[in-house]
C-alpha cells in the first residue's frame, strides 16, 4: 500500500471554494480502480489546515492519479488558494482498516 497525508494550508477567504474543489476530487478519486480510499479532512482549530489522506494499491496507482482529468482540475483550481505550499509526505501501512475486507 502506498500512503500519501497531503497538508494543505489555504488562504482564509477561499476556505469554501477549497473544500468544494476537495470534495470533487475526492469523490472522484474514490472511483479509481488503484484508490482504496481518499478522504480530506479540516482541522477543527484551524480552518485553514487540510489534511488530504490518499491510500493507494501502490505507488504506480498514485502516479496514475496524478494523470486523471479530476486531479489536475482540482490542481489548477486550488493552484491560488493557497496560503504555502502544499506538502505530502509518504507513510508505510502499520494497520489500515480495509472496508471491502
Amino acid at each position: 500500500m502506498h500512503i500519501v497525508l497531503v497538508h494543505a494550508r489555504v488562504k482564509p477567504e477561499w476556505i469554501e471554494d477549497f473544500k468544494s474543489a476537495c470534495r470533487d476530487n475526492a469523490e472522484n478519486s474514490n472511483h479509481e480502480a488503484g484508490v482504496i480510499k481518499f478522504d480530506v479532512v479540516q482541522q477543527a482549530d484551524d480552518l485553514t489546515h487540510f489534511i488530504l489522506i490518499e491510500m493507494y494499491k501502490d505507488e504506480n496507482a498514485a502516479k496514475d492519479h496524478k494523470t486523471t482529468a479530476h486531479y489536475l482540475r482540482w490542481r489548477d483550481r486550488v493552484a491560488d488558494m493557497m496560503a504555502e505550499p502544499r506538502q505530502g509526505i509518504i507513510f508505510n501501512e502499520v494497520y489500515v482498516r480495509r472496508e471491502d475486507a
